[in-house]
C-alpha cells in the first residue's frame, strides 16, 4: 500500500479519536434541589444526547467543540437551555434546575366560595343535563341549584337564597353580562322560575360567596351561565307538555349556527283537572321567542347575540284574614333581554372579550282598585382583558357601565316617581402561581352610582393549596357592595349601599367519580335599609340595619360505586340574624331556615332505556312573627319543610324522549309563614292566613322529539 494513504488514514482515524475524547457531564434537578430521573439532554444542533439516571445525573461524548448549547426538556417542565463550552476531555457542567410547567391540569384552583376562576372537574358545577334530570328542579335552573350547599329551598318563592341572604343578593350573569329580572314576574303565594331555558346553556358556575372582582352588585353570590359556542349540528326540537308545547330549530356548520324557538305554556287545562290551593280567575300562561346565533371570526374570535322576548300573566283571589272579603290580583308582564359579545385571541398572549346587553320588564298590576304600573330597564356595557405573563402570573383587566332607569306609576291617581341611574366600574384581579401547589389571587373593583353621588373600593383576596394528590385548601376573603332594591331607591334616592364581608375557608377532595366539598364561612352586613311601617308601604327609609351569617356546608358527589348511579347529598347549617326592612333588631330571616338537607339520585336501567330519579329537601322551617305569642318579632316558627320529588325518563327512540316528574308526592303539606289580620277579632286574636303551596303536588308530562338528519340527535346532545 502506498506509504502517503496508510499517513492519510492514520492522520484521520488519530483525529477522529481526539474529537471523540470529549465526556459531558451533570445533573437534573427540580426547584427544590431533587434529582429528576428521565429528563432528556441533548446538545442543540446534533443527535448526541442521553438522559438523566435515578439520581439526576446524565453523561454523554460528543465531537462537538467550543461553544455550544445543551438543551434540558422533561415532561412537565419547563425547556430549559444552557450555554456551555467544550474541551477536549471531560466537561463538568453546573446542576441544572428545571421548572415546573403550571397548566390547567396540574395546578391547584381555588375552591373557596367555588369561585369563577375554579377548574370545573374541582368545583361544584352543575351542567345542563344535571338541571334537566333532577326531579325537584321540574327543568328550573334555580330548582337544581337549591340541591347545592349553601343554599336555602324558599318553597313559595322559587328564587336562589345563598347563606342567609335574600334572593336579591345573588347576581345572575349569561357570558358575563348582566340580567335585569332573571325570574319570571309573579304574584301571591306563587313561586316563580327563571326566564331561560337550560338548554340554552354549555355550563353554568355557582358561586356561594367571595367570588371574582368581575363581579359586582351582589351581596352572597353570583351565577355565571355560559350559552353554547356553535352548535353541532341542524335539527328541529318539539316539546309538547302537560303545561304547553314548543318548537326550536337549528342551523349550523362549521363556522356558524342559528337556533330560533318559540313556545307557549298555560296551566289553565292542567289546574282545570287537579285541585289547586289558590283561587285562580286566570291561570299563569305566557309565551316567548328567542334567537340565539353564533360566528366564527377570524382564527380565533367568537361572535354572538342572543334575543328573548315574552309576555305573560296570572289573575288570582287573595284572601284577607279576619274577613270573608277576597281580592282580585291581576298581573300582566312584558319582557326583553337581548345580548351581544364578542371574544378573541391576540398576539402576545392577550385576551379581550366586549359585550353589550339591555333588558326591559314592565309588569302592569291590578290590586282591586288599584293599578299600579312599574317599569325597569337595564343596560350593560363591558370590557375586559386577560395578558398571561407567564404560567405563573395572569392578569385580568375590565371596565363596565349600567345604564339603569325605573319607574312607578299608579294609573288612575297619575302619580309617577322614577330615577336613572348610571354606575361604572373599574376591575383588575391578578393570579399568581409559586408552584402548582400555591396560588393566590388579588383582586380591587371599584364603583359609582350617579344617584347615590357614592364610590366605593371592593378589595378581594383569595389563596390555595395542593394538599396531596386529591386534596386542596382554600380560604377566600373580600368586601362586596350593594344598591338597594328599586323599589326603595325610588322613595329615597339618597340611600347608600350595603355592604358584606365575607370570610371562607374551603376543603375539596376530588377524584374521577367522587367529589367531597366542606367548607365553613362567615358574613357580616352593614348599611341594610330598614323603614318604619310595612313593607307594603314603607316609610322613613334608612340604612341602618346590620347582621351576620355563619355556618358550614358539607357536599358529596359520587358517581363510581354503584353502576350507572349518579348522587349527591348536601348539609348546609346557617346561623343568620339581621336588623332590616321593619326590624329593629336582630332577627332570624324568613328566608334563612338554619338546617338544609338535600339528596338527589339518578339511576340509568340500560335494559328499558330509562333513567329513574329522585330527590329529597328538608329544612327544620320557617320563622315568622305570631302577634298572638308576645310583641317580639320572628318568635314563630313553621313545621319543617319536606319535599320529595321522583322522575322517569324514558328513550324509546333515540331520537325521542319521554320525561315524566312528580314533586310532592307524599303530599306533605309545606307552610311557609302565616298572614295575620291587622286587628284583633272580638276573642282578641289575631286571626291568620297560612302561606302554602298553591297544590299539594305538581305532575309533569313531557315528551320531546328531533327531526334531524342524524337519528341519534336528541335534546341531550348539545347539553
Amino acid at each position: 500500500m502506498n506509504p502517503r494513504l496508510l499517513l492519510f488514514i492514520a492522520f484521520l482515524l488519530l483525529q477522529t479519536q481526539a474529537f471523540a475524547q470529549a465526556t459531558i457531564r451533570g445533573k437534573v434537578l427540580d426547584e427544590k434541589g431533587l434529582p429528576l430521573p428521565g429528563a432528556n439532554i441533548q446538545l442543540k444542533g446534533s443527535y448526541d444526547g442521553a438522559t438523566s439516571s435515578q439520581d439526576g445525573s446524565y453523561q454523554f461524548e460528543t465531537s462537538a467543540r467550543d461553544a455550544q448549547v445543551l438543551v434540558f426538556k422533561f415532561l412537565g417542565f419547563k425547556t430549559q437551555e444552557l450555554a456551555i463550552t467544550i474541551a477536549q476531555g471531560s466537561n463538568e457542567v453546573q446542576p441544572i434546575e428545571l421548572i415546573e410547567a403550571i397548566t390547567e391540569m396540574n395546578s391547584v384552583t381555588i375552591s373557596a366560595g367555588a369561585m369563577e376562576a375554579s377548574d370545573a372537574s374541582k368545583s361544584v358545577i352543575l351542567k345542563p343535563l344535571d338541571i334537566v334530570t333532577t326531579p325537584s328542579a321540574m327543568g328550573d335552573i334555580m330548582g337544581a341549584f337549591q340541591t347545592l350547599p349553601g343554599t336555602s329551598t324558599v318553597g313559595n318563592d322559587g328564587r336562589l337564597f345563598v347563606r342567609g341572604g335574600d334572593a336579591s343578593e345573588v347576581g345572575i350573569y349569561i357570558d358575563g353580562m348582566r340580567v335585569g329580572n332573571a325570574y319570571g314576574t309573579t304574584a301571591g303565594n306563587v313561586p316563580t322560575r327563571t326566564r331561560f331555558n337550560p338548554n340554552l346553556f354549555k355550563g353554568t358556575f355557582f358561586s356561594t360567596g367571595g367570588y371574582s372582582a368581575e363581579y359586582g352588585q351582589a351581596l352572597s353570590s353570583a351565577l355565571a351561565l355560559n350559552t353554547k359556542d356553535l352548535s353541532k349540528r341542524s335539527q328541529g326540537d318539539l316539546s309538547l307538555m302537560t303545561i304547553g308545547g314548543g318548537y326550536s330549530h337549528t342551523l349550523a356548520n362549521e363556522k356558524q349556527s342559528i337556533t330560533a324557538s318559540a313556545n307557549y305554556f298555560n296551566l289553565g287545562p292542567y289546574q282545570g283537572l287537579i285541585k289547586q290551593e289558590v283561587d285562580f280567575e286566570k291561570a299563569p300562561n305566557g309565551w316567548d321567542l328567542e334567537v340565539a346565533a353564533q360566528k366564527k371570526t377570524g382564527e380565533n374570535g367568537l361572535l354572538k347575540i342572543m334575543a328573548r322576548t315574552e309576555s305573560g300573566g296570572m289573575s288570582l283571589w287573595q284572601p284577607l284574614p279576619g274577613t270573608e272579603k277576597l281580592v282580585l290580583v291581576d298581573l300582566k308582564n312584558n319582557y326583553s333581554y337581548a345580548q351581544a359579545n364578542w371574544r378573541t385571541t391576540l398576539k402576545n398572549d392577550w385576551m379581550v372579550f366586549t359585550g353589550i346587553s339591555y333588558s326591559n320588564n314592565f309588569d302592569k298590576i291590578a290590586y282591586d282598585s288599584l293599578i299600579i304600573e312599574r317599569k325597569s330597564e337595564l343596560a350593560h356595557i363591558k370590557g375586559t382583558a386577560i395578558k398571561d405573563f407567564s404560567d405563573r402570573l395572569s392578569a385580568k383587566f375590565g371596565v363596565e357601565h349600567f345604564i339603569h332607569p325605573y319607574s312607578e306609576k299608579l294609573v288612575a291617581e297619575g302619580w309617577k316617581r322614577d330615577f336613572k341611574d348610571h354606575e361604572t366600574y373599574l376591575f383588575t384581579e391578578w393570579d399568581f402561581y409559586l408552584n402548582k401547589d400555591l396560588v393566590f389571587r388579588g383582586g380591587l373593583r371599584g364603583g359609582a352610582s350617579s344617584v347615590s353621588n357614592e364610590k366605593w373600593v371592593d378589595p378581594r383576596f383569595s389563596i390555595a393549596y395542593q394538599l396531596g394528590d386529591k386534596g386542596q385548601l382554600s380560604f377566600a376573603t373580600g368586601s362586596f357592595h350593594q344598591l338597594p332594591l328599586e323599589n326603595f331607591r325610588v322613595l329615597n334616592t339618597n340611600l347608600e349601599n350595603a355592604e358584606s364581608n365575607h370570610l371562607i375557608l374551603n376543603y375539596l377532595f376530588s377524584k374521577e367519580g367522587f367529589t367531597f366539598r366542606a367548607e365553613t364561612f362567615y358574613k357580616s352586613y352593614d348599611q341594610l335599609v330598614t323603614f318604619e311601617g310595612l313593607p307594603d308601604d314603607p316609610k322613613e327609609l334608612a340604612t341602618n340595619g346590620s347582621g351576620y351569617a355563619q355556618g358550614i356546608d358539607f357536599f358529596f358527589r359520587d358517581r363510581e360505586t354503584f353502576r350507572n348511579t349518579d348522587y349527591w347529598i348536601t348539609y348546609s347549617f346557617v346561623d343568620s340574624k339581621r336588623s332590616f326592612n321593619q326590624y329593629e333588631t336582630q332577627v332570624q330571616p324568613s328566608f334563612a331556615p338554619k338546617h338544609n338537607v338535600s339528596v338527589v339520585i339518578k339511576h340509568f336501567i340500560v335494559p328499558f332505556k330509562s333513567q329513574i330519579g329522585a330527590s329529597f329537601a328538608f329544612n327544620d322551617g320557617y320563622s315568622y312573627t305570631n302577634p298572638n305569642l308576645d310583641n317580639s318579632d320572628m318568635n314563630a316558627k313553621t313545621k319543617s319543610f319536606q319535599n320529595l320529588s321522583l322522575s322517569w325518563s324514558y328513550l324509546p327512540k333515540p331520537n325521542l324522549i319521554i320525561h315524566l316528574a312528580c314533586s310532592n308526592v307524599l303530599g306533605r303539606d309545606n307552610v311557609f309563614g302565616y298572614t295575620y289580620s291587622p286587628k284583633t277579632n272580638s276573642q282578641g286574636v289575631f286571626e291568620s292566613i297560612p302561606q302554602g303551596q298553591v297544590a299539594p303536588r305538581f305532575l309533569f308530562l313531557g315528551v320531546f322529539l328531533t327531526l334531524s338528519k342524524d337519528k341519534t340527535a336528541n335534546n341531550l346532545n348539545n347539553l
